[in-house]
């Protein structure tokens, strides 16, 4: 199922070619794009291969969509924004991981029927909190089985802040004061 696209959304894609001044690169899920040297970075650029080559995942932004020829740009994706769409292909290909060691050869059939409805991203997003929908889709101990590895494998980060403060006094009891 091909998502619809809209001038400004954020995509990855993987390079396919560069040709003259122009870098084709698939998008997944939705065809073919193409990128010019002027969007690939800004400033002037003596080698493009110091930025794309071949296979490569890049993430980039729709610029826009005319007939079916889609303009993207790789200079106007903020780092925030590539860093969360890597992260979420990260998290994808972990679903899909935990899919395949559950379900085995029936993972195919599964994935096909998701990616009909939705994205993969998605769908175990909404099940986290539904997990009815994944009972009806493969059965209630395979969706047993699912669960628990997504809870045990998706804990967050636990986060430290840290700050450090310097107190100063000049009264002769100032060490009192501070206490």
């Amino acid at each position: 199922m091909e998502n619809e696209l809209e001038s400004g959304d954020v995509v990855l894609c993987t390079v396919d070619r560069i040709v003259g001044t122009t870098v084709f690169v698939h998008i997944d899920g939705n065809g073919e794009g193409s990128i010019v040297f002027s969007e690939v970075a800004p400033g002037s650029i003596r080698n493009i291969r110091d930025y794309v080559v071949p296979k490569k995942k890049i993430v980039c932004k729709v610029l826009r969509i005319s007939g079916d020829r889609i303009d993207l740009s790789l200079r106007r994706v903020t780092l925030k924004e590539q860093k969360e769409i890597k992260e979420k292909f990260k998290q994808e290909r972990g679903f899909l991981s935990i899919l395949k060691t559950v379900l085995k050869e029936k993972a195919e059939d599964v994935l096909e029927k998701i990616s009909k409805r939705e994205g993969i991203y998605g769908f175990f997003q909404r099940i986290k909190n539904n997990p009815e929908e994944l009972e009806e889709l493969i059965g209630k101990p395979d969706s047993k089985k699912v669960l628990e590895i997504l809870r045990t494998a998706q804990k967050q980060k636990r986060a430290v802040v840290k700050k450090e403060i310097i107190l100063k006094s000049t009264d002769p009891d100032g060490v009192e004061k501070i206490k």
